[in-house]
Protein backbone atom coordinates (compact mmCIF):
# COMPACT_ATOMS: atom_id res chain seq x y z
CA UNK A 1 0.00 0.00 0.00
CA UNK A 2 1.04 3.57 -0.53
CA UNK A 3 3.17 5.40 1.98
CA UNK A 4 1.15 7.53 4.39
CA UNK A 5 -2.12 6.05 3.18
CA UNK A 6 -5.15 7.75 4.71
CA UNK A 7 -7.07 4.98 6.45
CA UNK A 8 -10.10 7.13 7.29
CA UNK A 9 -12.03 6.01 4.15
CA UNK A 10 -11.45 2.39 5.18
CA UNK A 11 -12.71 3.03 8.71
CA UNK A 12 -15.68 5.09 7.50
CA UNK A 13 -16.63 2.38 4.98
CA UNK A 14 -16.42 -0.38 7.58
CA UNK A 15 -18.46 1.63 10.11
CA UNK A 16 -21.03 2.49 7.45
CA UNK A 17 -21.37 -1.07 6.15
CA UNK A 18 -21.58 -2.48 9.70
CA UNK A 19 -24.26 0.00 10.76
CA UNK A 20 -26.27 -0.50 7.57
CA UNK A 21 -26.24 -4.31 7.76
CA UNK A 22 -27.35 -4.13 11.40
CA UNK A 23 -30.47 -2.39 10.09
CA UNK A 24 -31.04 -4.20 6.79
CA UNK A 25 -30.46 -7.71 8.16
CA UNK A 26 -33.32 -7.68 10.66
CA UNK A 27 -35.67 -5.50 8.61
CA UNK A 28 -34.91 -7.58 5.50
CA UNK A 29 -35.64 -10.89 7.26
CA UNK A 30 -38.85 -9.64 8.89
CA UNK A 31 -40.03 -8.03 5.65
CA UNK A 32 -39.31 -11.24 3.76
CA UNK A 33 -41.32 -13.16 6.35
CA UNK A 34 -44.26 -10.79 5.89
CA UNK A 35 -44.17 -10.99 2.08
CA UNK A 36 -43.88 -14.80 2.08
CA UNK A 37 -46.98 -14.93 4.27
CA UNK A 38 -49.12 -12.88 1.85
CA UNK A 39 -51.65 -15.10 0.09
CA UNK A 40 -52.82 -12.71 -2.65
CA UNK A 41 -50.36 -13.02 -5.53
CA UNK A 42 -51.01 -9.58 -7.04
CA UNK A 43 -50.39 -7.80 -3.72
CA UNK A 44 -47.27 -9.88 -3.22
CA UNK A 45 -45.99 -8.87 -6.67
CA UNK A 46 -46.68 -5.18 -6.08
CA UNK A 47 -45.03 -5.15 -2.66
CA UNK A 48 -42.07 -7.17 -3.96
CA UNK A 49 -41.63 -4.67 -6.79
CA UNK A 50 -41.61 -1.71 -4.42
CA UNK A 51 -39.11 -3.37 -2.06
CA UNK A 52 -36.83 -4.38 -4.94
CA UNK A 53 -36.94 -0.97 -6.66
CA UNK A 54 -33.66 0.38 -5.17
CA UNK A 55 -31.88 -2.61 -6.71
CA UNK A 56 -32.80 -1.63 -10.28
CA UNK A 57 -32.80 2.15 -9.93
CA UNK A 58 -29.52 3.94 -10.74
CA UNK A 59 -27.88 4.70 -7.35
CA UNK A 60 -27.78 8.41 -8.18
CA UNK A 61 -31.56 8.40 -8.64
CA UNK A 62 -32.02 6.64 -5.29
CA UNK A 63 -29.66 9.23 -3.79
CA UNK A 64 -31.71 12.01 -5.35
CA UNK A 65 -34.86 10.72 -3.67
CA UNK A 66 -33.03 10.42 -0.34
CA UNK A 67 -31.72 13.97 -0.67
CA UNK A 68 -35.23 15.13 -1.54
CA UNK A 69 -36.57 13.48 1.63
CA UNK A 70 -33.78 14.33 4.08
CA UNK A 71 -32.63 17.69 2.71
CA UNK A 72 -32.56 20.41 5.37
CA UNK A 73 -35.29 22.36 3.58
CA UNK A 74 -37.52 19.38 2.89
CA UNK A 75 -40.36 18.38 5.28
CA UNK A 76 -38.66 15.35 6.87
CA UNK A 77 -35.19 16.90 6.96
CA UNK A 78 -36.54 20.21 8.28
CA UNK A 79 -38.55 18.41 10.96
CA UNK A 80 -35.45 16.56 12.17
CA UNK A 81 -33.40 19.76 12.25
CA UNK A 82 -36.07 21.91 13.94
CA UNK A 83 -37.19 19.45 16.61
CA UNK A 84 -34.19 17.18 17.17
CA UNK A 85 -31.28 19.25 15.82
CA UNK A 86 -30.37 16.30 13.59
CA UNK A 87 -29.06 17.16 10.14
CA UNK A 88 -29.01 14.08 7.94
CA UNK A 89 -27.78 15.41 4.60
CA UNK A 90 -23.97 15.50 4.25
CA UNK A 91 -23.39 13.67 7.54
CA UNK A 92 -22.00 10.23 8.36
CA UNK A 93 -25.53 9.08 9.14
CA UNK A 94 -26.37 9.86 5.51
CA UNK A 95 -23.78 7.32 4.35
CA UNK A 96 -25.50 4.68 6.50
CA UNK A 97 -28.94 5.53 5.11
CA UNK A 98 -27.65 5.40 1.54
CA UNK A 99 -25.91 2.06 2.10
CA UNK A 100 -28.96 0.60 3.87
CA UNK A 101 -31.39 1.65 1.13
CA UNK A 102 -29.24 0.33 -1.71
CA UNK A 103 -28.28 -2.94 0.01
CA UNK A 104 -31.74 -3.70 1.46
CA UNK A 105 -33.17 -5.39 -1.68
CA UNK A 106 -30.28 -7.89 -1.72
CA UNK A 107 -30.91 -8.81 1.91
CA UNK A 108 -34.66 -8.97 1.42
CA UNK A 109 -34.59 -11.08 -1.74
CA UNK A 110 -32.00 -13.49 -0.32
CA UNK A 111 -34.04 -13.94 2.86
CA UNK A 112 -37.27 -14.36 0.92
CA UNK A 113 -35.73 -16.96 -1.39
CA UNK A 114 -34.29 -18.89 1.55
CA UNK A 115 -37.58 -18.85 3.47
CA UNK A 116 -39.58 -19.97 0.44
CA UNK A 117 -37.30 -23.00 0.03
CA UNK A 118 -38.00 -24.33 3.52
CA UNK A 119 -39.71 -27.74 3.22
CA UNK A 120 -43.45 -27.05 3.76
CA UNK A 121 -43.92 -30.54 5.21
CA UNK A 122 -41.79 -29.55 8.22
CA UNK A 123 -43.98 -26.48 8.72
CA UNK A 124 -47.19 -28.52 8.43
CA UNK A 125 -45.86 -31.02 10.96
CA UNK A 126 -45.07 -28.22 13.40
CA UNK A 127 -48.59 -26.83 13.01
CA UNK A 128 -50.14 -30.21 13.75
CA UNK A 129 -48.09 -30.26 16.97
CA UNK A 130 -49.74 -26.99 17.98
CA UNK A 131 -46.81 -24.60 17.49
CA UNK A 132 -47.75 -20.98 16.84
CA UNK A 133 -46.65 -19.25 13.61
CA UNK A 134 -44.29 -17.11 15.68
CA UNK A 135 -42.51 -20.16 17.13
CA UNK A 136 -42.51 -21.92 13.77
CA UNK A 137 -40.71 -18.97 12.21
CA UNK A 138 -38.04 -18.56 14.92
CA UNK A 139 -37.50 -22.25 15.69
CA UNK A 140 -37.99 -23.89 12.28
CA UNK A 141 -38.17 -21.54 9.29
CA UNK A 142 -35.32 -19.18 10.18
CA UNK A 143 -32.83 -21.83 11.43
CA UNK A 144 -33.49 -23.93 8.32
CA UNK A 145 -33.09 -20.92 6.01
CA UNK A 146 -30.12 -19.49 7.92
CA UNK A 147 -27.37 -20.35 5.37
CA UNK A 148 -29.27 -18.53 2.62
CA UNK A 149 -30.10 -15.63 4.93
CA UNK A 150 -26.46 -15.37 6.04
CA UNK A 151 -25.32 -15.39 2.42
CA UNK A 152 -27.66 -12.49 1.74
CA UNK A 153 -26.28 -10.66 4.76
CA UNK A 154 -22.71 -11.02 3.47
CA UNK A 155 -23.77 -9.80 0.04
CA UNK A 156 -25.69 -6.84 1.50
CA UNK A 157 -22.70 -5.92 3.69
CA UNK A 158 -20.43 -5.92 0.64
CA UNK A 159 -22.93 -3.83 -1.33
CA UNK A 160 -23.07 -1.31 1.49
CA UNK A 161 -19.27 -1.18 1.60
CA UNK A 162 -19.07 -0.50 -2.12
CA UNK A 163 -21.92 2.00 -2.38
CA UNK A 164 -20.98 5.12 -4.38
CA UNK A 165 -23.76 6.93 -6.25
CA UNK A 166 -26.40 7.36 -3.56
CA UNK A 167 -23.71 8.17 -0.98
CA UNK A 168 -22.24 10.89 -3.16
CA UNK A 169 -25.70 12.43 -3.62
CA UNK A 170 -26.89 12.55 -0.02
CA UNK A 171 -23.64 12.47 1.99
CA UNK A 172 -21.19 14.20 -0.32
CA UNK A 173 -17.46 13.52 -0.42
CA UNK A 174 -16.18 15.10 2.78
CA UNK A 175 -12.70 13.92 3.77
CA UNK A 176 -12.62 12.25 7.19
CA UNK A 177 -16.41 12.40 7.50
CA UNK A 178 -18.34 10.92 4.57
CA UNK A 179 -15.55 9.89 2.19
CA UNK A 180 -15.93 6.12 1.89
CA UNK A 181 -13.58 3.81 -0.03
CA UNK A 182 -15.34 4.17 -3.41
CA UNK A 183 -15.40 7.95 -3.02
CA UNK A 184 -11.73 7.93 -1.97
CA UNK A 185 -10.85 5.98 -5.14
CA UNK A 186 -12.79 8.46 -7.24
CA UNK A 187 -11.09 11.41 -5.54
CA UNK A 188 -7.62 9.90 -5.94
CA UNK A 189 -8.16 9.20 -9.64
CA UNK A 190 -9.61 12.68 -10.18
CA UNK A 191 -6.47 14.19 -8.60
CA UNK A 192 -4.32 12.77 -11.42
CA UNK A 193 -1.03 10.88 -11.52
CA UNK A 194 0.14 12.17 -8.13
CA UNK A 195 -2.56 10.21 -6.31
CA UNK A 196 -2.70 7.10 -8.50
CA UNK A 197 -0.69 5.04 -5.99
CA UNK A 198 -3.31 5.88 -3.38
CA UNK A 199 -6.05 4.78 -5.78
CA UNK A 200 -4.20 1.50 -6.43
CA UNK A 201 -4.00 0.84 -2.68
CA UNK A 202 -7.71 1.47 -2.12
CA UNK A 203 -8.62 -0.66 -5.15
CA UNK A 204 -6.48 -3.50 -3.82
CA UNK A 205 -8.31 -3.36 -0.49
CA UNK A 206 -11.70 -3.49 -2.25
CA UNK A 207 -10.60 -6.41 -4.46
CA UNK A 208 -9.31 -8.41 -1.47
CA UNK A 209 -12.52 -7.82 0.45
CA UNK A 210 -14.63 -8.74 -2.59
CA UNK A 211 -12.74 -12.03 -2.89
CA UNK A 212 -13.45 -12.77 0.78
CA UNK A 213 -17.14 -12.04 0.19
CA UNK A 214 -17.26 -14.50 -2.71
CA UNK A 215 -15.53 -17.14 -0.56
CA UNK A 216 -18.04 -16.62 2.26
CA UNK A 217 -20.99 -16.81 -0.12
CA UNK A 218 -19.67 -20.07 -1.57
CA UNK A 219 -19.28 -21.43 1.97
CA UNK A 220 -22.88 -20.63 2.88
CA UNK A 221 -24.09 -21.98 -0.47
CA UNK A 222 -22.37 -25.32 0.18
CA UNK A 223 -23.77 -25.39 3.72
CA UNK A 224 -27.28 -24.78 2.36
CA UNK A 225 -26.94 -27.65 -0.13
CA UNK A 226 -25.79 -30.00 2.63
CA UNK A 227 -28.78 -29.07 4.78
CA UNK A 228 -31.16 -29.76 1.87
CA UNK A 229 -29.64 -33.21 1.38
CA UNK A 230 -30.24 -34.02 5.03
CA UNK A 231 -33.89 -32.98 4.91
Amino acid sequence: MGEGLDISPILISMKTASASIAVTFFIGVLTARAVVGIKQKHWKMILDGILTLPLVLPPTVAGFFLLYIFGARRPVGKFLVDYFSIRIAFSWEATVIAAAVISFPLMYRSARGALEQVDPNIVYAARTLGLSEHKIFWKIRLPTALPGVASGGVLAFARGLGEFGATAMIAGNIAGKTRTLPLAIYSAVSAGDEEMNTAYSYVLIIVIFSFLVVALMNYFSLKEKRLKKKQ
